[in-house]
């Protein structure tokens, strides 16, 4: 299939067509512009480097990422570099966290156990969302450093941080 020829992008029931994965302008759901629109999902996809904040079927904001140092495939066991690919929640903020703020993503699940186990390792853990330290900062253009984890920059962290509820899900594909 052509990329002219996209007709859309099949996400965990959500279909992304083309002119949705472009975030509009904020919106606000009844609330104050300052809270911004009500996030009910987080997708990321790993091959385009995005990350996507969607408010119902609607994305609303869209963010270049960074991925764990060996980015391509799912995460398999503590040290492997990757980033989980699966369906997870946000289960926790961290506003001390030392990559300015953090999302903590609900990374392993039961299946993510059962695979390391079956590998004889431990799955890890600590998957976050975060933002990027002083270093990485300096060095422009380098991407996929984390040990698995998803960054963006501080800004956009704060941004998130700001919008995104725990307990809010998140998609992460390939």
């Amino acid at each position: 299939m052509q990329r002219r020829n996209f007709i859309g992008l099949i996400v965990g029931g959500v279909v992304l067509l083309p002119g949705m994965l472009r975030a509009g302008p904020p919106r606000s759901n009844g609330g104050s512009a300052e809270a911004g629109p009500k996030i009910t999902r987080l997708v990321i996809v790993k091959h385009r480097r995005r990350l996507y904040l969607l408010s119902g079927r609607k994305v609303v904001r869209r963010y270049s990422i960074d991925l764990g140092f060996a980015p391509k495939g799912d995460k398999k066991f503590e040290g492997d570099g990757r980033t989980p690919e699966g369906h997870y929640v946000i289960d926790r903020k961290n506003p001390n966290s030392r990559y300015h703020l953090s999302l903590g993503i609900s990374y392993p699940n039961a299946r993510d156990r059962a695979e390391a186990a079956r590998l004889g390792k431990s799955p890890g853990g600590d998957i976050f969302i975060h933002g990027r330290p002083f270093l990485v900062r300096l060095l422009k253009g380098r991407r996929d450093w984390t040990a698995g984890c998803i960054a963006v920059s501080n800004r956009e962290i704060e941004e998130i941080y700001r919008l995104v509820e725990i307990g809010t899900p998140i998609d992460i594909y390939p």
